[in-house]
Formats: structure tokens, sequence, C-alpha cells
């Protein structure tokens, strides 16, 4: 994720909503009651769900679903206190490394849908709320 970005998704990620690159903005779910321990049990399956879709054809999501999956995640690592550098290094490198398995993609990638239901469940919604020109 470029670091420009990631500090925007992490400043809107507080403030309850996501913007992907293209500027679509999604409402986020509540995650203020999850544990410390749920917290990161959830940010890790995001980053792995991210990974997936985004390197294995087969398993696509919309840029509404992939905004609300990063935005989550991102919310989850400002409520743990992480910056850019640690969240990257603590769930992205792990589940970049996934990629080394031939096959995360069919492991990992049937989890997105149910992952998304989740949090919509939690709140959240892939109904866009506003879209920059």
């Amino acid at each position: 994720m470029k670091p420009m970005l990631a500090a925007a998704l992490l400043a809107l990620a507080t403030t309850g909503a996501a913007l992907a690159d293209g500027g679509m903005t999604v409402p986020l779910p509540d995650t203020s009651g999850l544990s410390a321990d749920e917290a990161r049990a959830l940010i890790t399956e995001l980053a792995q769900v991210n990974v997936i879709t985004s390197n294995c054809p087969a398993y696509p999501v919309s840029d509404a679903e992939w905004t609300l999956i990063a935005g989550t995640g991102d919310k989850l690592a400002a409520q743990l206190g992480l910056d850019a550098s640690a969240y990257d290094k603590q769930f992205y490198g792990p589940a970049f490394q996934l990629l080394d398995d031939p096959g995360a993609c069919d492991r990992v990638g049937p989890r997105a849908q149910p992952l998304i239901a989740r949090l919509k469940a939690m709140g959240g919604a892939t109904t866009p709320l506003s879209r920059s020109q």
C-alpha cells in the first residue's frame, strides 16, 4: 500500500468511513466492542483476504468491497495504536507470504464474501457514500 494512501485511510478510518483510491467512501463497521485479541484476529483475516482478492483473479471483490475490507483493517490498526509501518510489518507482511503457497488462493479466497457479510452485519456497507470527481 502506498504510504500516502495508508495515511489517508488510517485518518479516515477513525471517522467511521473509508476512502478508496478512486475516491469512493463507504461506511465502516463498529469495531469498538472488540477486544484487542478479537481486533488482531479480524485484522489478520482482513489483510489475508485483501492480499488474496487483490492477487488471485478467481476471487475478485468490487471497489466498494475492497474499500470496506481495507478501511476496516485501517480502522482496527488505529484502534490498536499501530502506525502504518507496524501495520504493514505485523499483518501485511505475513499476508503477502501467503502468495508463496500455491493453495492459498483457494484456501483464503472463499473467505472473502463471508467476511464482507460479517463486516456488513457489524454496521459496514458497500454502498458508496460519495465519489470524488
